[in-house]
């Protein structure tokens, strides 16, 4: 049976080739030839993509859930999912990886997915951290953001495996009311679905949700929904179809202290003399519901328990241990509201800001302090020197919008690299400080949305010949050297005009 480009073109032919000479029956086969190859063409490239379709449709149709908890926690300002996915491999072909899917909703405030397998029974269950990235769907709906978690091992057909999934969500309590006064409680709410979104078949679900107190303002129900004392319960649901959605919204009571950084820039400049020298400038600012009305610190120093409960004065900053020459300070001068506790496995740093942060407000200061340098730098065994330190924000409990790192190598560096677990936006600059000639190099690191579960130590390599030590050394002596001999030369002349 020809093609429809084919018989199109041969009944083209019929109606005006009349002539029956060589020349039009070459011309006819010529034509018979581009017309086959326009067939071909046509055939492979709809081959193509019908493979891809019925192989994408396949991936998602080659896996289902036979059954998933997932525990959402919402005593603090940052959201953490807990995720436990019992998966199964229905089709004859080995399955390799597992897609997560996440709303456009929650896409946008989304920090960190991380995943691990369970692996044994019981007492013997141990977990393996598993490869987690993102990908895409050619079927997928508007917005919605997929990842692929890689299996250690492909799953074969009818095999089954354990999944534990964290994924962290910020910016996802809104307040509401959006101002309060300061004695007023805060009131946020939380919208996802009772429903997991998934590419794949549901065979049970049930969604946990546990809240700050047992003040729950109103909740969307979802049969079978339970609340009692401080969780919230929707399911169990059973055969749920892939993308299947069902919105939820929680008002609830929420007092934490919504600890948001704007902007935080660490400065780590290294010193081959034995330190490393630790500059963090902080923009913070309170998240939750705007303050309204006038501020009495009369009662909130003698009701602290019912005036200002979203508020906070204290900030808890986890530093390294031998920590040394701490200072915490802002744009009028030193703090001296702050007490340091340290010992051998760690320091931490209690600073006060000069007033209560509540709603709106906001706050800027520096944070310093010195290392020795033995416990951070390290030789590779390839000849290069590199720095390890941890990633992250070190105050508790709080979401940096914008983190960048920026470590200040000594003069004379060269070929520096960095290596960070969770991909972030890496440059190079030049520092100039006392007694440079060429500049320092400065690898900067920069990330947005940073939880506490990004602290995590990264490494920064570099070559560094231990010759440029002396530079500033020999620079010094010179220029004394030179003094000094200037002022003899003065001393031994005789600049008169007169004999």
């Amino acid at each position: 049976m020809l093609s429809p480009v084919l018989h199109r073109h041969c009944h083209l032919f019929l109606v005006t080739g009349r002539s029956e000479d060589s020349r039009g029956l070459g011309s006819f086969q010529d034509m018979a030839r581009s017309i086959s190859m326009e067939a071909a063409g046509l055939t492979l490239a709809f081959l193509i993509l019908t493979f891809l379709t019925t192989s994408a449709a396949s991936s998602t149709n080659q896996i289902q859930i036979l059954n998933a908890e997932r525990r959402i926690d919402l005593s603090s300002h940052i959201v953490k999912v807990f995720l436990t996915l019992k998966v199964e491999n229905v089709m004859t072909a080995p399955a390799s990886e597992i897609v997560l899917a996440f709303p456009p909703a929650q896409a946008d405030h989304l920090a960190l997915v991380k995943a691990q397998a369970a692996i044994g029974k019981k007492k013997k269950k141990s977990y393996v951290h598993l490869d987690v990235n993102p990908t895409e769907l050619p079927d997928a709906p508007n917005g919605t953001k997929y990842f692929s978690i890689s299996l250690l091992n492909p799953l074969s057909s009818g095999e089954t495996a354990t999944l534990e999934v964290l994924y962290i969500l910020t910016h996802s309590l809104k307040p509401f009311p959006a101002e309060i006064s300061q004695s007023e409680s805060q009131l946020v709410y939380f919208r996802d679905s009772a429903l997991i979104l998934s590419p794949y078949h549901v065979k049970q679900q049930t969604t946990f949700l546990k809240t700050p107190s047992t003040k729950v303002e109103s909740f969307t129900r979802v049969e079978p929904t339970k609340f009692a004392g401080r969780e919230l319960k929707y399911g169990p649901y059973e055969d749920r179809p892939p993308y299947s959605f069902s919105p939820v919204t929680v008002h609830l009571e929420n007092n934490s202290p919504f600890a948001v950084v704007e902007e935080l820039l660490r400065e780590v400049e290294i010193s081959h003399w034995g330190n490393i020298q630790i500059t963090e400038h902080y923009k913070l600012v309170h998240a939750g519901a705007r303050h309204k009305g006038v501020f009495s610190r009369v009662e909130y120093q003698s009701r602290p328990s019912f005036s200002g409960t979203s508020s906070f004065k204290h900030l808890l900053a986890s530093l390294p241990p031998r920590v040394h020459s701490v200072y915490y300070r802002d744009d009028i001068g030193n703090i001296s509201s702050s007490h340091l506790r340290s010992d051998y496995r760690k320091s931490e740093l209690e600073i006060e800001p000069r007033y209560p942060l509540f709603g709106g407000w906001k706050a800027t200061f520096v944070i310093g302090y010195g290392l020795p340098l033995e416990d951070f730098l390290f030789e590779s065994p390839d000849g290069k020197r590199y720095l390890n330190f941890s990633f992250g924000c070190p105050l508790a409990e709080t979401v940096v919008d914008k983190l960048t790192i920026k470590v200040v190598l000594p003069e004379g560096s060269k070929d520096p690299s960095a290596a960070a677990p969770f991909p972030v936006e890496q440059r190079l600059e030049t520092k100039y400080s006392y007694l440079d000639v060429v500049g320092r190099t400065v690898m900067v690191l920069e990330k947005k949305n940073v939880v506490p579960e990004h602290i995590t130590p990264f490494q920064v390599y570099y070559t560094f010949k231990p010759i440029f030590m002396l530079a500033e050394p020999l620079m010094l002596a010179s220029v004394f050297f030179l003094f000094f001999v200037a002022c003899l030369a003065y001393l031994h002349n005789d600049l008169s005009i007169r004999k």
